[in-house]
């Protein structure tokens, strides 16, 4: 970092990144092979994120580059009104952008990806994007809209049609405000049109993704037409899929790396160099062949996404929250302490691991070993805020599906009870130096209430069951819960991590 700034002091020549300077980019630095002139749109994306750009939009660059899938370039979305930051500065550089591997030893590979060719307007009503989205061309719509996007009833698992946005959509389709209204409204188009619809692909980390995203769409369009709902049911498609790479967020470091290699990008994303994602072979309307890309087409997707979502994200969320009450920033400064290191290593083998499928390609060990390797790796600064973010979903996904495994299995619940401890201790608002932690949820109000009032009464913590559901009435878990919560308070984090590591039983 010293030296990142020492240089940022210094003038560094850079090239704006346009379709116009990509050869006056540095020697060495890949570009699209293909005439971006000649490409024809086959998906809309809704959620034009980091993880969008190094993941999914890649791979259609990756076969772009080999001569094909010229007829499926992608086509940028969004509903919310942070999209409309992100679609400036994409269209001033002609939606190019800079993917920038980091390896574990400090190498780079840098290359300029141009499957992207166009963002389109972000509306109150949504318009121009149910417009794409009924064009004949458009065959796939993909979405990464994060975990907490899809209107869940967190009661049934179902769609939640009492929220007010999903009413509204329900009641004025012709101007919705949900990517799933936009959605349905272009498959009524399509519908009324003789044209086929288009496959409904989600990228974010759920389990079973697909079918998720297909009780949105199709509970939505129930509400409006039941005839209209069954034709989107059994004409369309909604393959699961999992997906994975760590891309951390955008920041002043990541725009000055981008600057050091010679390239402006606003937005460039930096990633590690691991990515991978399995996808049911269920499109209705074609493909592009993802395969030759290196994506693996599988019918055992719901394996992967369990091991995937309980390890890994899972994983994230043991080291972001305790990293951000002690105050270590990143996920890598998490891994690097032993303390922590051992707390993530018995969590995993003794209450995550049981409870996840084997799969053939690779033991259980040796994916938790990968896992810990990418998450130590220096080179990428993801930090534990950007992963802590949005825990009130990304717990109820990633944490508590193990705890109710742990518990009807009669096993061991302790150390994710102390997972949980953590989570709410960080929503106090404090790290353990005093230092205030900024507003990281949507929740983060009715959060941070719960967890000031949770220190003298833990259980009211459990009884957000929006978040917990029953899970409050398990004597065996809330018991746990609440000595760890008492002893993270009486004895600090550090103690109670390291009473947990040597003997379990809190204090």
């Amino acid at each position: 970092m010293d030296e990142l700034m020492e240089l940022a002091e210094k003038e560094i020549s850079a090239t704006p990144l346009t379709a116009a300077t990509l050869d006056r980019l540095p020697a060495g630095m890949t570009r699209p092979l293909y005439d971006r002139q000649m490409l024809s749109p086959g998906i809309v994306h809704i959620g034009v994120g980091n993880f969008h750009r190094a993941h999914l939009a890649w791979y259609v660059h990756r076969l772009m580059q080999q001569g094909g899938a010229t007829d499926w370039a992608i086509i940028g979305a969004g509903v919310r009104e942070n999209d409309r930051i992100m679609r400036e500065k994409l269209l001033d550089q002609d939606c190019l952008t800079t993917l920038i591997e980091l390896d574990p030893g400090g190498r780079q590979a840098t290359e300029i990806i141009g499957s992207m060719i166009d963002y389109l307007p972000v509306e109150d009503d949504n318009q121009s994007l149910i417009t794409a989205m009924a064009d004949p061309r458009i065959r796939i719509v993909s979405l990464t809209i994060t975990e907490g996007g899809y209107f869940l009833d967190p009661e049934t698992g179902g769609l939640d049609v009492a929220h007010l946005d999903i009413r509204h959509d329900a009641e004025n389709l012709d101007r919705p405000r949900t990517a799933f209204g936009a959605m349905v409204a272009a498959l009524r188009i399509r519908h009324a049109n003789g044209i086929a619809p288009f496959s409904g692909l989600c990228c974010d980390n759920l389990l079973g993704n697909g079918e998720i995203l297909r009780q949105s769409v199709v509970g939505l369009a129930r509400l409006v037409d039941p005839e209209l709902a069954s034709w989107i049911d059994k004409d369309g498609a909604f393959p699961n899929s999992m997906v994975d790479c760590i891309v951390p967020a955008t920041g002043s470091h990541e725009r000055e790396l981008a600057r050091r290699i010679g390239v402006d990008d606003a937005v460039p994303v930096t990633h590690e160099n691991f990515r991978q994602w399995v996808v049911e072979d269920n499109f209705c309307a074609g493909r592009p062949d993802w395969e030759q890309a290196g994506a693996e087409f599988s019918d055992r997707v719901h394996e992967y996404e369990a091991q995937k979502i309980r390890m890994l994200n899972g994983g994230h969320q043991l080291l972001a929250n305790v990293g951000e009450v002690m105050g270590i920033n990143t996920i890598s400064g998490a891994m690097a302490n032993p303390l922590i290191h051992a707390f993530f290593r018995k969590v995993q083998t003794e209450e995550i691991t049981p409870h996840v499928p084997h799969l053939p390609a690779m033991s259980v060990t040796s994916y938790l070993d990968m896992i810990a390797r990418r998450f130590a790796n220096p080179a990428i600064v993801d930090t534990t805020r950007r992963v802590a973010f949005d825990g009130s979903a990304r717990h109820v996904v990633f944490i508590l599906p193990s705890i109710r495994d742990g518990l009807e299995a009669g096993m061991d619940v302790t150390g994710l009870a102390l997972v949980e401890a953590i989570w709410a201790r960080m929503c106090a608002g404090t790290r353990e130096d005093g230092s205030h932690i900024e507003p990281n949820d949507p929740m983060w109000d009715m959060l941070k209430d719960t967890a000031m009032n949770a220190r003298n009464t833990p259980l009211c913590w459990l009884q957000m069951t929006p978040i917990y559901g029953d899970l409050a009435a398990n004597k065996r878990f809330a018991d746990a819960f609440a000595a760890w919560l008492a002893s993270l308070y009486r004895n600090g984090v550090e103690a109670t991590i390291r009473h947990y590591v040597d003997q379990t039983t809190p204090a």
